[in-house]
């Protein structure tokens, strides 16, 4: 479907100047918007699909503490001492002030540039340094256990560039954290569906396996761009099949139907999904997808009773929830 869509667009001639009829709209002023510098003006725009969409009009439900505290101060320090990435703040997590507070953190190994251009995601995209950072493994180990964690998160971006996708880095770090007699969850990319690399990460053995499919099949275009939901499916369903804990979250808020929010649970439980999460959808910038709708808590909460009734052992939903969001209580 997509090469004969590519083709199409082949052989569509380009519209040349004047040869499409704008639309008419009546004239309004142009006053401050009030939203920072009184000398910018907001053009006027014409049937928004999404006006309420506007920074400062979350719910009362999304609202989150501000980091605080001794203990967000020594992760932030021990992150840094370390020269560490974490999820927490490159993705710009809302739960970061009660996490790092708590004492715990995500690590974001294989860099902080990402080869795919998600539309929801707000890590930097480009192409990253070559080769892999082949003492990042200890300097993560080091970080859980100056830390006193018994349960370490990883996640990473992708990295497309490489054959393996810097599945090695991942069970070098699950290897290490094993021998502080830490349990491991990992958060993989879908390693372009090359199965020798997952192989790589199932034969460490970590606790938790997780990949998420962030979304419904229809928005994929849209939402993630250079990924397969099928493709994501066969790498849970990989990772099942070789023995692992499976987990897998998605983010609601983007414009998908109920309906398909449990077809893709029913799609969960064929694979013998253990874990699932879904939280809601918050724009990290303006560059970024907008938010369709704030999904009220009753609608999280009829997602969970949905989900485990289908046959899901956990389902961890809620507005703030993220994959890595009470972790530790899902080995």
């Amino acid at each position: 479907m997509a090469e004969s869509t590519a083709a199409d667009r082949r052989t569509q001639r380009p519209v040349k100047p004047g040869e499409t009829e704008l639309k008419r709209v009546p004239k309004e002023p142009l006053v401050p918007t009030g939203d920072g510098d009184p000398g910018f003006f907001e053009l006027p725009v014409v049937d928004p699909p999404n006006a309420a969409n506007k920074r400062g009009r979350r719910p009362e439900w999304l609202r989150v503490k501000l980091p605080y505290g001794e203990t967000y101060k020594n992760v932030s320090k021990i992150v840094d001492d370390n020269d560490l990435h974490t999820v927490c703040r490159s993705a710009r997590c809302p739960n970061m002030g009660e996490c790092w507070s708590a004492g715990t953190a995500t690590f974001m190994i294989l860099g902080n540039v990402c080869t795919r251009s998600c539309g929801f995601c707000a890590i930097k995209t480009g192409r990253p340094d070559a080769g892999l950072d082949w003492d990042e493994p200890a300097r993560v180990a080091d970080a859980v256990e100056k830390m006193g964690l018994k349960h370490a998160v990883l996640t990473s971006v992708n990295r497309d560039e490489r054959e393996d996708g810097g599945a090695p880095i991942f069970a070098e770090c699950i290897r290490l954290i094993h021998d502080l007699d830490a349990t491991v969850e990992v958060l993989t990319p879908d390693f372009r569906g090359i199965r020798a690399a997952c192989e790589t990460v199932f034969d460490a053995r970590p606790d938790i396996f997780n990949h998420n499919m962030e979304t419904v099949p229809r928005l994929y275009r849209r939402v993630r761009p250079q990924a397969d939901y099928q493709r994501s499916l066969d790498v849970l369903h990989w990772a099942k099949e070789d023995g692992l804990r499976t987990k897998s979250g998605i983010m609601v808020g983007l414009g998908e139907e109920e309906s398909e929010v449990v077809t893709l649970m029913e799609d969960f439980v064929e694979i013998g999904l253990d874990v699932m999460t879904i939280g809601q959808y918050m724009q990290p910038t303006k560059m970024h997808l907008p938010v369709e709708e704030w999904v009220h808590p009753d609608v999280f909460a009829r997602y969970k009773e949905i989900g485990e009734s289908l046959g899901i052992e956990h389902v961890e939903s809620g507005p703030l929830v993220r994959s890595s969001y009470h972790a530790e209580r899902h080995v």
